[in-house]
């Protein structure tokens, strides 16, 4: 405890020094505005906590910490500064409203926060027989009990059939199926073969003009 006190004391003259030589450009006091920095440390290591997020409250600014721990940004006299971290403790300080200088720094703790989440209990699997049972008798809501009867309706299901273009689905299948087979090999840099040039392709496409498959179909 003793040892951490002098690091905190060392931590604390050396920031307040750095403020003290920093860039800081003034700031008119009689506006109330002043250049609020600060140095966010864990309470039990003394480290550094970067990206908690530093707001005032009722203000639309504020700021967030680096990776040293170190924020500024302008702030008013008396103004409420809230302090949030998703691993430590919500903390709040509010700004002095008697300081005669434009500058103010800090140097804050954040202590640790704890979650404690409910407890679940992991059963196993219920018997056949239970999950039939459970299933038979959930009560389904009557909107999506509705929406289903709607889906398999036989007008319906007609309907989806005829947008498939007379394709079913064991036919759907095989056509993503032929079309994947080649992707791995023409990913390795191959050049796909060009159907130009296949005769197969060509006596396909005169049967298809046979048939008078391009024809245009009157509306």
């Amino acid at each position: 405890m003793f040892k951490k006190a002098i690091i905190l004391s060392f931590l604390c003259a050396t920031f307040s020094l750095f403020a003290q030589n920093g860039n800081t450009s003034k700031v008119n006091l009689d506006s109330g505005l002043i250049q609020f920095s600060g140095l966010l440390l864990s309470s039990d290591s003394i480290f550094p906590i970067p990206f908690a997020t530093i707001h005032v409250i009722g203000k639309p600014y504020g700021t967030y910490s680096n990776l040293d721990g170190y924020f500024s940004f302008p702030a008013r006299l008396g103004d409420t500064i809230v302090f949030t971290h998703v691993e430590f403790q919500e903390t709040r300080l509010v700004i002095p409203d008697t300081l005669h200088d434009y500058k103010y720094s800090i140097v804050k703790l954040m202590s640790k926060d704890t979650f404690n989440f409910p407890g679940h209990m992991i059963m196993a699997m219920p018997p056949r027989a239970t999950f039939d049972y459970i299933f038979a008798t959930q009560d389904i809501p009557n909107d999506d009990m509705a929406r289903a009867k709607e889906n398999l309706d036989r007008e319906e299901l007609k309907e989806q059939a005829a947008s498939l273009s007379g394709s079913d689905a064991s036919e759907a299948y095989k056509i993503l199926a032929r079309n994947n087979i080649g992707r791995p090999y023409y990913a390795t840099g191959q050049i796909p073969p060009m159907n130009i040039m296949n005769p197969f392709a060509w006596a396909q496409f005169f049967e298809a003009w046979k048939r008078g498959d391009y024809k245009r179909k009157k509306k």
